[in-house]
């Protein structure tokens, strides 16, 4: 399956670069632990109707397993995702990234496969390779990079990623191809390495920045980066989010960005805003269960899903992933709480519609 690097078209780059809302896709079972298509198709649906700027399908919030061979779910999400973006006939801009996973051959034949389904980037994790030398991930993303173009990712130690070097990050942005970077080590320190890394890359244009710190979402956005490059002031911002907390309650995401986009210039930044991040937070860590180490974040996001009618249990590939003591009361206190970031109303609307 010989594919070559199709770029972005310029209205899909511009897109890019301009921020977008991107969830990452959840995989919808059966009580038997099948893959529930009916569901699958109206998550998909619920976040284009959301106005969601793209998917992210295959990736953590997917569930790694989905790869096993005795499970063989890889192609089927991928493709299932790809027919309802392409069957919504959408006139705006919308991405399509495929997780990528695994060693240099693996990594490979995942962004041949994306790419054949149309998928436009492919989200590169660097999980599952501790042993790996930093020059051999930079080696195995620019075979990526030659097959689909390329969206990195730092991903936080707890739940599988490692912490990569200033030099790593200043290689990887130079690689041609890689056309973002999310950011999720949940480490201000990390987090800055690779803003400061692409800033000073020749290809600072090119890169767009997204957050995927799921404990620092409203503040990533919000904040201009200015570093001394080459003796003058370069500034550059995290203009979007690819996140797992965007899966749930997804039509009020994409109303946030929006209207961070719209202030995000203004030097006369209103308190209420770092408040309002405080509540994500807050939301974010009854989500992703951080009090256990993240072991109940893909149960969380189902949970939410569940509750309003999107998902019919919690089930996982792997049934040791379950919530943690005291989530499901987290949960619901935060989805009290904070009324103004759920969407009950919208899927309501939609939900039956969603379903056929």
């Amino acid at each position: 399956m010989g594919v070559t690097r199709k770029p972005l078209t310029p209205e899909l780059n511009e897109a890019l670069h301009e921020g977008l809302a991107i969830p990452a896709h959840p995989l919808a079972l059966t009580a038997g632990r099948k893959l529930d298509e009916r569901r699958q198709r109206a998550l998909t649906r619920y976040y284009l109707a959301s106005g969601a700027g793209g998917i992210a399908v295959a990736v953590h919030s997917t569930q790694f397993e989905i790869r096993n061979p005795e499970i063989g779910l890889l192609e089927p999400v991928l493709r299932l995702a790809a027919e309802e973006a392409e069957r919504a006939g959408l006139d705006r801009p919308f991405l399509k990234v495929a997780g990528i996973c695994g060693g240099m051959e693996q990594a490979v034949l995942e962004a041949q496969l994306a790419a054949s389904l149309g998928y436009e980037a492919g989200l590169l994790s660097m999980g599952g390779l501790q042993h790996w030398s930093e020059e051999e991930l930079l080696e195995r993303t620019r075979r990526v990079a030659e097959v689909i173009p390329v969206f990195g990712f730092y991903l936080q130690p707890s739940v599988g990623g490692r912490i990569l070097s200033f030099d790593f990050w200043r290689k990887f942005a130079e690689i041609e191809g890689v056309i973002a970077i999310k950011m999720a080590p949940f480490n201000r320190y990390q987090s800055l390495d690779v803003v400061r890394a692409v800033m000073e890359s020749s290809r600072c244009g090119e890169i767009a920045l997204y957050t995927g710190n799921d404990d620092n979402i409203v503040t990533d956005l919000l904040t201009t980066y200015r570093f001394i490059v080459n003796g003058e002031p370069v500034e550059k911002k995290i203009v979007g989010g690819l996140l797992g907390h965007w899966a749930v309650w997804t039509s009020k995401a994409v109303q946030l960005l929006s209207e961070i986009k719209k202030i995000r210039n203004d030097a006369s930044l209103a308190a209420s805003w770092l408040t309002l991040g405080a509540e994500v937070t807050d939301s974010n860590a009854a989500l992703f269960d951080p009090a256990h180490n993240f072991h109940g974040c893909i149960p969380g996001i189902h949970e939410a899903l569940r509750r309003q009618g999107l998902l019919e249990g919690l089930w996982c590939l792997n049934p040791e992933e379950q919530l943690s003591p005291g989530q499901l009361e987290e949960i619901s206190r935060v989805s009290r709480d904070y009324p103004h970031l759920v969407d009950n109303d919208f899927v309501a609307a939609h939900l039956e519609e969603w379903l056929r």
